[in-house]
Parts: structure tokens; C-alpha cells; sequence
């Protein structure tokens, strides 16, 4: 009885590292590691010991006589994998990093943002004795976009938490939430406190089209939609038209699916997870039926990853079907492909809503006057340069798409951080092994580009923080100040428990995961709540 990895996988590893016959591949250290869509299960060599499901955080890991009818696809996905990447003669090559020997004395370090990467980057630092970490955010939450960015219909992938629990719960650990640094404590502040400061601040914003129309009322970044529906205190108050029969979703990466998934799905099955409320009732309300997906590129190039397609080729109430295929395209190019082809010959529903994934066609200009009315796409062809990248060339044809909603899905971007360098076009802050400078480190989507799953944020944590340990083991760190202070209204760890758990108990009154706070001053009033004594 093999186990399978399903698509609420975290890419973590901790399944790697409880695996008994290294039958769990690729692993940290391991060639497609950084940019795997998941880990893979060899069903050949598994021994059906379970001891993945106890590792896994997420319960990604299940014995193939559990899975759902829609899960079944994932057995021949995890074999498949095998085929094309064996394993046969592979040594384990994960091991847990040992602790290292650090000079005498406290080591202070400062973490700014407190989604996975800097958690993850947290996590390592407190595997060595004498490691003191404060973890800053700006919200009065932690977890970042495990919180606020994926979507309310994977509870799974969301059990993630679980980990960020445990590792709030370590000695050395504690939180300053609700604390913007730049406006309450400086870069300064943060240096003349701790021998050194990580900044982990993700990449806040997204991409611009560029094109005609773009800030058309109607015309919405993804980014700032999926934050809307997931309750974030920034957007939680939006409203966007809902009003519109037709959605278009420019991009077709994971964030794309997230957001085609949520437009047409049932607000009923919505209304048993942690959506915001504001955005359930409006999805109630909603007029759309059809959500159309543009990529420029074809099938074979579309940003979103296996597991996710697998999902969404399991909606049982939502047609799904593909426009665009080009000429010449064999399905069974690659195992993207291959579902496509089969999403593609399904036979659409009379009724239902639906999702269009049309490829070949790439965003001209937004039409409207007071808001947006149609959206001018155009058609494109595929050229295969020297180096093999495909890339798409407009036809010089156009076509237009009715629709009052056009969401811009194309990536997300990250800020300069104040007192660090930036690279514009990248987007990130230079660094090597993610040392800006001895005393200054980064880790996650600022110092590598929006790429890689939550657990890709645990290997590049552990590369920042094997740099800051040899800093600090040769004696090249700033020592902090004595009784240097800042920021002290910032929010602990009991203040962010008693957030939870309110948000918990109003959950559990309507049988969901958590009723989300959404406003700041509601989330402080929470924080000041004191727990009830078991009686």
C-alpha cells in the first residue's frame, strides 16, 4: 500500500528527513529541489510505514487506499515522476544540520516579516543554543501570505501553521507585532538592538501591464484580490464588480487558478472556511459565471504547476475548458499538457459556471469610461529562440473580450527596504549567500525573486543563516547596545495567542477553521484579551 503526495504539499522536507528507505525525492540538496512542485513518493520502494504522515505538517502524505476520487490522480503523478528521475543509486543526502559551536555570549538577531521565510529563518537560527530571535511585522498577525495569501479553499496547504506554532514555541523566540519598521524603529534602531537584522519581507507588490486602461476602475491586481477575500487589514474593506458575467484573469500561474477557483465557486462551500466575511457576502451576490484565463505563451509553457491543475480538473460543479492549443502541439508533450488535453475534451455542462483557459493571447488595452467594459486582447503566435526559450509574438490581429473585472495576475514584486541596496530590475536586494553586509542579512522573495513553494523558503533560510553564524563566529557582527529599546507598543506572542484563539472560538460557534479579524483596532482589542482559566 503506497503512500502518495498530494497537492496540499509544502515542499518542507520533513518527510524527506522520517522517510526510512529515502523513498521521498527530490530532497534538499538534491538536483530540482529549489524548483520542484512537490516531493514524490517512489511507490516501488515505500514500505507503507507512515512514518511521512507523522512528519508532514500539512497532511499532504496519505496511504493509497485513503485518497478521494480526486486525489487518485496523484498515484500515477508520484510514479510518473520516478520514470522520467530515478533514484535507484541515490544515497540519503538530507541530514539534519548539526548544531555549530558559537563564541560565548548571547546572539541577538532581528527578523523583519514574519511569513514562512521568516519563521523558517527563525527556526534555524534557534537550533543553536544562546541564539536569541525577535521576529518584527507590521501586522498584527503573523504568517504572512500562509495567512493572507493562500486561498480559503486549500485549508490543507493553511495546516502549515502547525509548523509556525511549534516554532513560536522554542526558547529564545518572541514576536513584535504590529511594528512597521521605517515608521516606528529604524534600520538603526533594529542594528543598535541585535548583533544582526534578516529582512524577510516578501514582495508586497505586483507587476504592471503597461497598457491603456490599466487604472480603470474594474482593473485590479490579483494581489490585492486575493488579500480582499482572505480578510488582509490593507484590502479587507475593498469592493470590487462583481456585478459582470465575465471575469478575465491576465496570467496563468498558481495565483490565477487561486483566484478562477474562488470566482465560480459555491459561496456555500466557502462560507466552512476562514473567508472573509465581507468578501463571502459579496461573492454571494455575485453575478459572474465565467472566469477566461489569458496566457500569451501555449499550454506547454503556462505557469501553474501540476498539483494545482489537478485540483482544479477535480471541480465537481465548474466547467473547465481550453482555447488557444497551437498548431503542431502533440498532448502528451509533457504531463501539463497531457491534462490539458484531457480538460479539453470534456463535454461542457449546460448551466455551469465556468473557467477558460485560453492561451495564445496576450492583453492589448482596457475599454470603458468610468470603468472597465471590455478588455482588447491579441492573438499570438510561438518562436522558439537559439537558446530554446519559447516565446509569444503578437499576430497584429485583435479581438475584444466583454467583461467589467480584469485582474492582473503576473507576478509579484518586492519594495526597496529602507538603508539596504536594491536592484530595480530584479527586484531583490544584492546579496551573497544572503549577506548584504556583515550584521545584514535577507531571506525569502527578497533576496531570491517571487519563485519556489513555502518550503523552498526553508532551504534558502538555512543558507542566510549559515552566513550569519560565520559572521558572528569570526567575530565580524556589531555588538548591540546595552537597554537599547524600541517600539513598545509592539504585540508579543500572548497578544497574537489570544488573537488566535478569538478568532478560533468565533470559528468554531459556525462550524469553520476561524472567523478572521480584519480591521487593526479589532485585532489590538483582541490581543488585550485575557484567557479564561480551565475551570
Amino acid at each position: 500500500m503506497p503512500y502518495a503526495v498530494t497537492r496540499s504539499c509544502c515542499a518542507d522536507a520533513s518527510c524527506v528527513l522520517a522517510c526510512p528507505v529515502n523513498c521521498i525525492h527530490p530532497a534538499p540538496g538534491e538536483p530540482g529541489f529549489a524548483t520542484a512542485e512537490m516531493l514524490y513518493v517512489d511507490p516501488r520502494t515505500c514500505v507503507d510505514c507512515g512514518a511521512c504522515t507523522t512528519a508532514c505538517p500539512v497532511d499532504a502524505l496519505k496511504p493509497h487506499t485513503a485518497l478521494s476520487e480526486a486525489e487518485l490522480p496523484f498515484l500515477e503523478l508520484n510514479a510518473s515522476y520516478y520514470k522520467q528521475n530515478p533514484h535507484d543509486d541515490r544515497a540519503p543526502m538530507y541530514v539534519v544540520p548539526k548544531q555549530r559551536t558559537l563564541p560565548e555570549g548571547e546572539l541577538s538577531v532581528a527578523v523583519v516579516g514574519a511569513g514562512p521565510a521568516g519563521l523558517f529563518a527563525a527556526d534555524e537560527l534557534l537550533r543553536h543554543p544562546g541564539v536569541r530571535v525577535t521576529v518584527h511585522d507590521r501586522l498584527p498577525t503573523p504568517y504572512g501570505l500562509a495567512r493572507a495569501g493562500v486561498a480559503p479553499d486549500h485549508q490543507d496547504t493553511k495546516q502549515v501553521t502547525e509548523l509556525f506554532r511549534t516554532i513560536e514555541s522554542q526558547p529564545g523566540f518572541s514576536y513584535r507585532l504590529g511594528v512597521q519598521v521605517g515608521t516606528d524603529l529604524t534600520h538603526a534602531d533594529l542594528l543598535r538592538e541585535h548583533h544582526a537584522v534578516i529582512y524577510a519581507v516578501g514582495a508586497a507588490t505586483d507587476k504592471r501591464l503597461g497598457i491603456e486602461g490599466e487604472d480603470l476602475p474594474g482593473s485590479v491586481s490579483a494581489t490585492d484580490f486575493v488579500a480582499w477575500y482572505n480578510g488582509h487589514p490593507d484590502r479587507a474593506h475593498d469592493d470590487h464588480p462583481l456585478d459582470t458575467e465575465r471575469a478575465v484573469v491576465i496570467g496563468n500561474g498558481n495565483v490565477a487558478l487561486d483566484v478562477a477557483r474562488i470566482l465560480t465557486a459555491d459561496p456555500e462551500a466557502l462560507a466552512r472556511t476562514d473567508i472573509s466575511d465581507r468578501a463571502l457576502d459579496a461573492l454571494r451576490a455575485s453575478k459572474v459565471r465565467e472566469v477566461v484565463l489569458l496566457g500569451r505563451r501555449g499550454p506547454a509553457q503556462a505557469a501553474f504547476t501540476v498539483p494545482e491543475l489537478l485540483a482544479l480538473s477535480a471541480l465537481k460543479d465548474v466547467d473547465v475548458s481550453i482555447e488557444g492549443w497551437p498548431e503542431g502541439l502533440a498532448p502528451d508533450t509533457n504531463e501539463k499538457t497531457r491534462l490539458l488535453a484531457e480538460l479539453a475534451a470534456r463535454t461542457p455542462v449546460e448551466g455551469r459556471r465556468r473557467i477558460v483557459l485560453r492561451f495564445l493571447a496576450g492583453p492589448a488595452r482596457l475599454v470603458g469610461e468610468d470603468r472597465v467594459q471590455a478588455l482588447a486582447i491579441n492573438p499570438t503566435t510561438l518562436h522558439t529562440d537559439e537558446d530554446g526559450t519559447v516565446r509569444a509574438r503578437p499576430t497584429g490581429a485583435t479581438e475584444t473580450l466583454e467583461t467589467g473585472l480584469v485582474l492582473r495576475s503576473v507576478g509579484y514584486r518586492a519594495r526597496p527596504v529602507p538603508g539596504l541596496p536594491f536592484d530595480e530590475d530584479s527586484a531583490t536586494v544584492p546579496h551573497e549567500g544572503g549577506r548584504v553586509e556583515p550584521g545584514v542579512y535577507v531571506a525569502g522573495w527578497v533576496k531570491r525573486g517571487p519563485t519556489g513553494f513555502i518550503g523552498t523558503n526553508k532551504t534558502c533560510a538555512h543558507e542566510t543563516v549559515e552566513s550569519l553564524l560565520d559572521d558572528f563566529a569570526a567575530g565580524r557582527l556589531p555588538q548591540p547596545e546595552p537597554g537599547a529599546t524600541a517600539a513598545p507598543d509592539a504585540l508579543g506572542l500572548e497578544a497574537w495567542q489570544a488573537i488566535d484563539r478569538a478568532e478560533r472560538t468565533a470559528g468554531e460557534a459556525q462550524g469553520r477553521p476561524r472567523v478572521k479579524l480584519t480591521d487593526t483596532e479589532a485585532l489590538r482589542r483582541a490581543a488585550q484579551a485575557t484567557p479564561v482559566a480551565a475551570g
